[in-house]
């Protein structure tokens, strides 16, 4: 991978706490605290999730620019769920928290040389990987992201008020 190859995971990263923001402006409180199930997510968890996977992402790539091949532990976000690591706070306070914490990480991104996108880790499960796969990773899991967040919005906020229109339409929230 070379950085042009890069430039669009960067972009991604760039503009996912602006896309968030402009598409939660109009949520309800309810709605970003609404689970469609026990187990499953709110708007509100997810948001509280990417503050601190933002984290994890930044330490991983602090470690792989600074150490040759570190070693990288998997991250299990159900058991931080199960914690109740992300059940407590406001979405509207997470998602400046992850505004926050993504500015930072731009920065440091930013600093990085060209070169240290072939530096290497070593992760526990998937073996050797380069900064720069990780950060097509990172992009990846914010759109994810995204869509889980607006699905869980749509299904909130629109699809109970559709009238006879709900038949056109299924939702997994």
């Amino acid at each position: 991978m070379n950085a042009a190859e890069a430039r669009p995971a960067l972009a991604v990263l760039a503009e996912t706490p602006a896309v968030l923001e402009k598409l939660l402006q109009a949520a309800t409180a309810e709605q970003m605290q609404w689970k469609p199930a026990p187990e499953r997510w709110s708007i509100s968890e997810v948001l509280a999730h990417l503050v601190e996977i933002e984290r994890v992402f930044r330490e991983r790539v602090q470690r792989i620019a600074e150490q040759e091949s570190p070693p990288i532990a998997s991250y299990d976000q159900e058991q931080a769920y199960r914690r109740g690591d992300y059940s407590s706070g406001r979405a509207e306070e997470h998602l400046q928290r992850f505004h926050r914490e993504r500015e930072s990480t731009l920065q440091r991104l930013h600093a990085l040389p060209d070169a240290a996108l072939f530096r290497r880790g070593r992760h526990s499960e998937i073996g050797e990987f380069t900064l720069g796969e990780l950060l097509q990773e990172w992009a990846f899991h914010d759109l994810g992201h995204i869509r889980q967040i607006a699905e869980l919005y749509r299904a909130q906020a629109f699809y109970p008020h559709m009238g006879g229109f709900r038949r056109y339409y299924t939702v997994k929230p």
